[in-house]
């Protein structure tokens, strides 16, 4: 990665093919990008091609677009393991480690994964089902791949596990900075050894209250997660706009500029020093889904970067 690069990108599709997805990642101008791979609506994601996989990690390296990062499924749930979910929590390790191996296969940076619901249960048992279960990832099927003796995977570097704050909805985890923290420290006081970090998305700490509508509010939002989490924590960043009001605690994710969060302040985040080295990625939109070209302009606007081949502007 050349100096001062920053990484922009959206979420793309693989459906007609991973090579296919990165090179549109490539033509629209992305320097990072976001990907599913599989089914993320289904407890199997199905088989993944290894000499496609091959293919998308070479050209991902040969062209300068990592880092990539795996979004893992909708249904993992790893916040509640009692009762009627016991058989859920169960199936969630599996598909999250399903994930992992995928991520290694792709030469993925990252697994992005929702936290949860703690359904009925307390706070304090969805932390130690939640720490529980990041650790039996290392157990679900034997040793992870990568490093020595592991075929074509050999001396890959395990992904990090990024856990995504939540807009709070109900009984879903992970919707305030301390709760991500304590979820942190309490995996790595269990024994985890995978890398751990943080994605957050900017619609999801919207929803959840956190004020994101002026400059000023927004470098106090990052210093308030430096002061809780820890920046050296913080890898990516969902940026969204929100279609919903401030504090609903809903999830309704929109293109930047066609939301309810005032543009001022999404671009004053998206400009701060700080976090300048973190990916921004955009994920699909919600009403409004201009191309994804367009998207991508307007990415690089928000972030004060010039079109390819000038220099970028400075940021606060």
């Amino acid at each position: 990665m050349g100096a001062g690069k920053r990484l922009l990108g959206i979420h793309i599709s693989t459906g007609a093919g991973l090579l296919k997805g990165a090179r549109h990642a490539l033509e629209i101008g992305c320097t990072s990008f976001q990907i599913m791979s599989g089914n993320p609506s289904a407890w199997n994601p199905g088989r993944l091609d290894l000499e496609a996989a091959g293919e998308f990690r070479r050209f991902v390296a040969e062209n300068g677009l990592d880092p990539v990062f795996l979004h893992a499924g909708y249904l993992i749930n790893l916040s509640c393991r009692t009762g009627r979910n016991a058989p859920i929590y169960a199936k969630s390790i599996k598909l999250l480690r399903a994930n992992v191996e995928r991520a290694v296969a792709l030469g993925c940076a990252g697994v992005v994964f929702h936290l949860g619901s703690r359904r009925d249960t307390t706070p304090e048992q969805a932390l130690a089902a939640l720490a529980d279960g990041i650790r039996r990832l290392e157990d679900e099927g034997g040793p992870l791949p990568g490093g020595a003796g592991n075929g074509p995977q050999q001396g890959a570097a395990l992904p990090e596990l990024l856990l995504e704050n939540s807009a709070g909805a109900g009984d879903l985890t992970g919707s305030r900075f301390e709760e991500l923290a304590d979820v942190l420290a309490a995996a790595e006081a269990a024994g985890s050894r995978l890398p751990l970090g943080i994605c957050l998305d900017t619609a999801h700490m919207w929803g959840a209250g956190y004020d994101l509508s002026t400059p000023k509010a927004a470098r106090q939002l990052v210093a308030d997660f430096d002061r809780i989490v820890g920046l050296e924590r913080l890898k990516l960043v969902h940026f969204n706009d929100a279609a919903v009001a401030r504090g609903s605690f809903k999830d309704r994710h929109e293109h930047p500029g066609a939301g309810v969060i005032p543009i001022e302040g999404l671009r004053a985040f998206a400009r701060i020093r700080r976090i300048r080295h973190v990916p921004l990625v955009m994920e699909t939109p919600g009403s409004t889904e201009p191309a994804d070209g367009e998207r991508m302009r307007d990415l690089r606007k928000l972030a004060g970067v010039r079109p390819a081949g000038l220099p970028g502007t400075a940021g606060e």
